[in-house]
């Protein structure tokens, strides 16, 4: 979609710091962090978000699954003895403000309670 954040972002025209990519998926860092671990994994192709998933998107949710765990194992929070969280948001209460699919990794520091995103 021409006019959503994130495709523009795969598609180049808007930058960001790409930290992980696959061919069905990219990774960059949140622009306004919420932990010292705070990046986004998307799909390249554009979903809404995870209200509009249907079971032939289960190959793009294992990868971009796949891409967070890449992720975390490279910023060092993947270990038995760390951890990170995983977050999909949906609609304005839950305050999801890019209506393109994405999975927010967070971590990086004890995350306790319910975090609040920007």
């Amino acid at each position: 979609m021409s006019d959503c954040l994130f495709c523009q972002i795969v598609a180049g025209q808007v930058p960001a710091t790409v930290v992980h990519e696959t061919e069905t998926t990219l990774a960059f860092e949140d622009i306004a962090p919420a932990a010292p671990l705070h990046v986004l994994v998307i799909p390249r192709r554009h979903i809404d978000d995870a209200s509009a998933v249907t079971a032939g998107d289960g190959p793009v949710l294992a990868d971009m699954l796949l891409a967070a765990r890449a992720v975390a194992a490279g910023a060092g929070v993947a270990g038995p003895d760390r951890g990170y969280r995983l977050i999909f948001n949906i609609g304005p209460d839950a305050m999801n403000s890019v209506p393109h699919l994405h999975l927010h990794v967070l971590g990086g520091e004890p995350l306790k309670g319910h975090l609040a995103l920007p």
